[in-house]
């Protein structure tokens, strides 16, 4: 594996930061243009969709630098032809710091005819990603346990209150023959959730657990 090219690992946690949308940006040095772009991605295919529709897009730049970094640890950079360690590390090196996961970074430049020299280059290449992210901005993720919850209509205000109050979030109330609740909880929260709507309930009520979720935190 090339050393342009390289796949790294990251740890996994129960919170993790990402793009909160597209960001873009533009350096310009030494007559060398730089144009920068962050997009969230959740996938190693959505990361080389986005590079594949960049470099069509700006098929006559000299170069077309990029970086992803995935929440389940990959990573992965390319100078593009530009001096080893110049431009693709730098961007990542961005990212790394940050902590910010499920990003993929494009940074075209159209040379100017003056040489930057690598250290010129890092430099650039590395703001165009700075100035890219602080464009998209970063949202905090969660992870959260799914609950769905059934109640009957006597129970409604009480269980809804409760599940509130011990930090549960209604994402959705379906209405037919009983209620049913479909909460968010706090990964590890869950328990102590449905204990709550137990003991309220005086045992009418309990949550089942149906499934994680990342969610952007408050």
């Amino acid at each position: 594996m090339a050393k342009s090219d390289i796949q790294g690992a990251m740890g996994v946690s129960e919170v993790y930061n990402s793009p909160a949308g597209i960001g873009k940006s533009e350096v310009v040095e030494k007559r060398s243009r730089f144009i920068g772009l962050v997009v969230p991605v959740e996938s190693e295919a959505a990361a080389r969709e986005e590079i594949a529709r960049v470099k069509a897009q700006y098929h006559d730049a000299r170069h077309n630098c990029w970086c992803y970094v995935l929440r389940d640890g990959s990573e992965r950079y390319s100078d593009d032809g530009e001096p080893q360690g110049s431009a693709g590390l730098p961007m990542l090196e961005v990212f790394r710091r940050g902590g910010i996961v499920d990003v993929c970074c494009v940074v075209t430049r159209y040379f100017g005819g003056i040489l930057l020299g690598t250290g010129g280059l890092s430099r650039a290449y590395s703001e165009a990603a700075k100035l890219a992210l602080a464009d998209a901005g970063t949202a905090e993720f969660k992870l959260y346990e799914c609950v769905r919850v059934i109640c009957p209509y006597n129970l409604l205000g009480i269980i809804k209150s409760s599940a509130e109050s011990a930090g549960g979030t209604v994402e959705d109330i379906e209405y037919g023959e009983n209620v049913v609740f479909h909460l968010l909880a706090q990964n590890g929260q869950a328990t102590e959730l449905n204990k709550r709507l137990t003991d309220v309930s005086a045992g009418v009520v309990s949550g089942v657990v149906t499934g994680q979720k990342w969610v952007i935190g408050d």
